[in-house]
């Protein structure tokens, strides 16, 4: 039986955990394929962009589990380990996958609301008079 290989990847709130088999290039988000999981084609590309840069498109089955967040913060985090996945499966992949920063965890998170303003940065306007 093929190798198994498992990975996490985070983004914001959400966690995406990753097994990736070698097979014909199916990818399944929760039960649903890619496509049928997120409704803009942008998330799809961001997802998938580690397999295309190693050209691996057609070479392994990923299922995927992700919790959290929203669309583009699960996109991020499936991206984050797919590329962790990949890295395990060949570590000559790290140059390339390390240069474009499919490795580092993006950790922008929405900033704190701040007591007496209105948002982490907005205030109420200012009146002279």
């Amino acid at each position: 039986m093929a190798d198994i290989i498992q990975a996490t990847g985070r983004r914001k709130t959400s966690v995406a955990r990753a097994t990736m088999v070698s097979g014909s290039g199916n990818i399944l988000v929760n039960g649903k394929n890619l496509e049928d999981y997120f409704s803009f084609d942008n998330l799809v590309v961001i997802a998938k962009s580690p397999l295309a840069l190693t050209e691996n498109l057609n070479n392994y089955d990923i299922k995927i589990n992700v919790q959290g967040g929203g669309y583009t913060g699960q996109a991020g985090a499936i991206r984050h380990a797919i590329a962790r996945a990949l890295l395990i499966a060949n570590p000559d992949y790290r140059q390339a996958l390390k240069r474009a920063g499919f490795l580092t965890r993006d950790s922008r998170k929405k900033e704190r609301k701040k007591a007496g303003l209105k948002k982490a940065r907005k205030s109420s306007q200012f009146s002279k008079r």
